[in-house]
């Protein structure tokens, strides 16, 4: 799996300030919230253009990709369910630097880091595929949809 993570290399992690670490989570769930919006866009983009769609292998093709956003937005929920909850443990050991063991903690910090980034490379590649299917569909049904109207007018 490529490193698509928004910090520096090495022990970050392990030598980073509470601060520096709280910050970090907060821009991981600015950056799922934005996930999150794009999720209803896409989801709303295929609704709209699901009603225009002749051929049945299409209807399934779009099916599909309508399942993998649910997916998506299940896996969103579930981590800003997690961030938050890490948010709220950074807050406590910046009240108290003993309240969790550190190592432990920036263990923890390190996987959730690792499933954001999984999710956002998902979600990239997701997206290129609702985008491109999108277009196609479009293209295929606008002729079928011209083919109709013509076949019916003349």
């Amino acid at each position: 799996m490529d490193n698509y993570r928004k910090r520096p290399k090495d022990l970050f992690i392990f030598d980073a300030e509470w601060q520096d670490l709280y910050k970090l989570t907060e821009q991981w769930k600015s950056d799922l919230l934005f996930y999150k919006d794009d999720l209803t866009f896409l989801k709303h983009l295929i609704d709209n253009y699901f009603i225009w769609i002749l051929k049945k292998e299409n209807i399934d093709i779009v099916k599909e990709l309508d399942l993998g956003l649910i997916e998506m937005e299940g896996q969103a929920e579930d981590l800003l369910v997690r961030i938050n909850t890490h948010l709220h443990h950074i807050a406590e050991l910046l009240d108290n630097p003993f309240a969790y063991d550190s190592h432990t903690f920036r263990t923890e910090h390190e996987l959730l880091e690792d499933d954001i980034s999984y999710f956002a490379m998902e979600f990239k590649r997701q997206r290129k595929e609702v985008l491109k299917i999108t277009d196609y569909l479009i293209d295929t049904e606008e002729f079928l949809n011209k083919l109709k109207v013509g076949i019916l007018k003349g």
